[in-house]
């Protein structure tokens, strides 16, 4: 597949998922991105937003399995990889896969669980599959997690570890509609007699793979490579961060402006892309010091000051 069909059947895809899901562009390309670039995303909102809407309908529209996890206190780490069950008729202990079998996991409200249930995803997230009793069973190919977290109520739940947050390639939020918007999800509910909007599927679900594999055909420029690494190690320099971006994320970052280039139909990164995809790659991986967070810093503003600060290169396109 080509970057220029690529583009052309990713915009249809958001298209289709633009019917249901009525969102900012901008996010539904960010959250696209991610899975082009084979990452995990996270997305943090307060309820009602969209976020499981969203995760359903992209599924829908690549045609890929879908399962859904409501994370809750009580959930246990089986509860997710599956477990060896003894069946009497054969006198052997079978596997049964949990839900974490599937292309695409939605992780609900994933700080409701405790840091127990919390890791069991780590290997998955990390490695695309499960230990359980010994034996390694694969996920399935493609596989990512689209995680949602809400950031008002915080009574009951814990705070997803540095470690984690780390294995989210991109963080971002639905946010709430415009006045226009709102009202358009008013009109499309008096349109259908069912509650969730439908979404068409676009591609099959064996196509995923051949698009996710356009991205590593994208070429960066040096000088955009030297651009990368310089706003991450601004994020360790700054006296307002503890902890700041490692370099996973720098590679992370690299990887979402290759798939943000996808999308827009090219063969090669621009400044542009990088700018547009370091926010939602860089910000959760930041830890403030606890002075900045007396002075009710925010990550975002750290990063919008680190961007300001680095120059960024003159590149020609297509070289």
């Amino acid at each position: 597949m080509d970057h220029e069909t690529a583009g052309t059947l990713s915009s249809r895809i958001l298209d289709a998922i633009g019917e249901a899901v009525i969102a900012d562009r901008t996010f539904l390309e960010t959250t696209m991105a991610g899975i082009l670039a084979k990452g995990h995303v996270l997305l943090e909102d307060v309820p009602g937003t969209g976020k499981t809407l969203t995760a359903r309908s992209f599924a829908r529209a690549l045609g890929l399995s879908f399962q859904r996890i409501q994370f809750t206190p009580d959930l246990l780490p089986a509860d997710i990889t599956g477990s060896n069950i003894y069946r009497e008729g054969t006198g052997e202990f079978e596997f049964s896969p949990g839900p974490i079998f599937a292309n695409v996991v939605l992780a609900d409200e994933i700080n409701r669980a405790p840091p127990k249930t919390q890791a069991a995803l780590l290997e998955a997230m990390g490695e695309h599959q499960v230990t359980v009793d010994g034996q390694t069973h694969d996920l399935p190919d493609p596989f990512f997690v689209i995680a949602t977290q809400n950031p008002v109520e915080q009574e009951g739940t814990f705070g997803l570890p540095e470690a984690q947050r780390d294995r989210f390639m991109i963080k971002t939020s639905v946010g709430y509609p415009a006045a226009e918007g709102e009202r358009r999800i008013l009109d499309r509910r008096a349109e259908r007699t069912s509650q969730t909007p439908s979404v068409t599927q676009v591609v099959d679900g064996e196509q995923i793979p051949a698009l996710q594999s356009v991205p590593e055909k994208v070429s960066v420029d040096p000088r955009l490579r030297d651009y990368m690494v310089e706003l991450a190690r601004r994020t360790r320099r700054d006296e307002r961060v503890d902890v700041g971006v490692s370099p996973r994320g720098t590679q992370r970052l690299f990887e979402a402006s290759r798939a943000r280039a996808t999308l827009a139909g090219r063969d090669f990164v621009v400044p542009e892309d990088v700018k547009r995809m370091v926010a939602p790659v860089f910000t959760h991986r930041l830890v403030l010091t606890a002075e900045a967070d007396v002075r009710e810093t925010t990550r975002e503003a750290v990063l919008e000051d680190i961007l300001r600060q680095v120059e960024v290169p003159a590149v020609q396109p297509g070289r």
